[in-house]
């Protein structure tokens, strides 16, 4: 039967939407009609007045609910981190894993393909944040792990990676630009960051068809007045997306309120979470609202994503509708999913989140209510 969300501010994605419905059936959003309009043999969901807007998408999370997905590379924590997701108004997600062994790539390669072999949801693929990164940008990352790439580790990659890898984090300057574009050609969205470019490296990279920068300001090249680095490339250049951590640590407000100015529909959300993991490779210790390494260095957020748009609004001052597409549209059109996530239209998915005006989220839809 088709289920029409009743008693909502509905923001589509372009606008907000007063006295109109949401008509949804066999997983589609059939449209959006006035109250009046709407059909007798539809089951109603009253949504008491909250704001209902497209699922949010984090394209780079590293777990949640206690599961540390590059710990527990299996398909249980991918459900956990799902969750975790749900409940901060993401229904899709990219699980990461940092710069690591082939062994832990080539198993979170496996439990992707498994997890969406027993029908798991919400996954888009997997982000590779590493290791073709630069050692002087690393971060938390590990040195041991780090590497330049050779025609063998891609063709490695591909081949048990291809249409699993949906993106991945490089330090341009450190990658051959051929082997950039075989990993493009393979549908892999790449992503420039943990880099120390020059300008003119960044900015040749982008030229060459490099669309991303991972974690603005974080772990790359700084601008500076007679060196503007991958910062200044990012904000130059006129099609380069850059993703940020809008938590208030990783980067102060103001940075991001400048940015914004600057770069417009060019800047997303992610969240960057991680969770607490006290063994292996990779030591994370939860520091009230952050989370470091083993030496004490910043190493993942507490975010979720209906947060990052919160503080968006409320510290940085961007208005609630541009907030939300920074934690929808944008990373959907990127992930190449625009035409079907990232708005409430006719076509698109019937994954939307429902939130009140404290930024708290009452329903991840659909789900299993029958009625509010």
């Amino acid at each position: 039967m088709a289920v029409t969300y009743v008693n909502a501010r509905i923001f589509t994605g372009d606008r907000f939407l007063e006295d109109h419905a949401v008509l949804t059936d066999e997983g589609r959003i059939i449209g959006i009609l006035p109250v009046s309009e709407i059909p007798a043999n539809t089951q109603r969901i009253d949504l008491s007045g909250l704001t209902l807007a497209p699922s949010l998408i984090d394209l780079q999370i590293y777990g949640g609910n206690n599961k540390l997905f590059p710990y527990d590379l299996d398909t249980a924590s991918l459900k956990a981190t799902y969750e975790y997701c749900r409940g901060g108004g993401a229904a899709y997600f990219m699980p990461t894993v940092p710069t690591s062994s082939w062994e832990v790539m080539l198993k979170a390669i496996q439990a992707v393909k498994q997890y969406w072999d027993e029908g798991g949801a919400g996954v888009l693929g997997l982000h590779l944040e590493g290791p073709f990164m630069n050692p002087e940008k690393r971060g938390a990352h590990l040195l041991q792990y780090i590497t330049a790439p050779t025609q063998y580790d891609i063709d490695r990659l591909l081949e048990h990676g291809r249409g699993i890898i949906k993106m991945m984090t490089l330090a341009p300057e450190c990658c051959d630009p051929t082997l950039v574009k075989q990993l493009q050609d393979a549908g892999i969205l790449v992503s420039a960051g943990h880099s120390n470019a020059t300008y003119q490296q960044a900015y040749t990279a982008f030229e060459n068809g490099i669309p991303a920068a991972t974690h603005l300001f974080n772990a790359m090249s700084a601008l500076q007045s007679r060196a503007p680095g991958m910062v200044g490339a990012i904000y130059d250049h006129s099609r380069v997306c850059a993703s940020v951590v809008a938590d208030g640590i990783h980067v102060d407000f103001a940075s991001i309120r400048i940015s914004k100015k600057i770069m417009g529909e060019r800047l997303y959300l992610i969240t960057d979470a991680v969770a607490e993991c006290l063994e292996g490779d990779y030591i994370y210790i939860r520091e009230n609202d952050r989370y470091v390494n083993a030496q004490g260095t910043l190493a993942g957020s507490c975010l979720t994503m209906i947060q990052a748009v919160k503080n968006c609004v409320q510290q940085v001052g961007i208005p609630l509708d541009e907030a939300l597409r920074m934690a929808s549209t944008y990373p959907a059109a990127l992930a190449g999913k625009g035409d079907e996530l990232g708005r409430i239209a006719a076509g698109y998915r019937d994954s939307m989140v429902a939130f009140d005006e404290y930024f708290e989220v009452h329903y991840s839809l659909p789900s299993q209510l029958t009625n509010p």
